[in-house]
């Protein structure tokens, strides 16, 4: 989480939200801070972002045996991908009570009419992930 948190204060003018897909090993395979504002692109969030790196990086769109570590719970698009991508754990900071599709408003990663339920671990520093998004958006209001 740590990692994430690093590649999420580089986020520029996008909110500072950090992704990083590791191995089964530990090794990071991709990572990520979203590019929305930086590219206009709607779909540019972190957690698309590392994965799709993480898959270039193992040729491979299966990302069975590895884990996504975002600072911030995903949103139904993400968590859609992380489905798809067959990510084995989410690990999360922060909950999103407004778009968040890992337990606060749905629950995509957990819902069992899908056939693929990644473990997750939510809350993991979430007062260092809640406080850089505080910060960002004080700074835009």
């Amino acid at each position: 989480m740590r990692r994430a948190l690093q590649v999420a204060a580089s986020a520029g003018p996008d909110v500072p939200i950090g992704a990083v897909v590791l191995g089964p090993d530990g090794t990071e395979l991709g990572a990520a801070h979203n590019e929305r504002e930086a590219t206009g692109d709607p779909t540019a969030h972190a957690e698309i972002l590392a994965l799709r790196r993480a898959a270039t990086r193992l040729g491979a769109w299966r990302l069975e045996d590895c884990a996504l570590v975002v600072t911030v719970e995903p949103c139904t698009m993400c968590a859609g991908a992380l489905v798809l991508s067959r990510v084995g754990t989410v690990v999360f900071g922060a909950w999103e009570p407004k778009t968040g599709a890992a337990g606060s408003l749905w629950d995509v990663l957990r819902d069992r009419r899908l056939t693929h339920r990644p473990e997750v671990l939510a809350g993991v520093l979430a007062a260092e992930s809640a406080a850089l998004l505080r910060a960002f958006f004080a700074g835009h209001r």
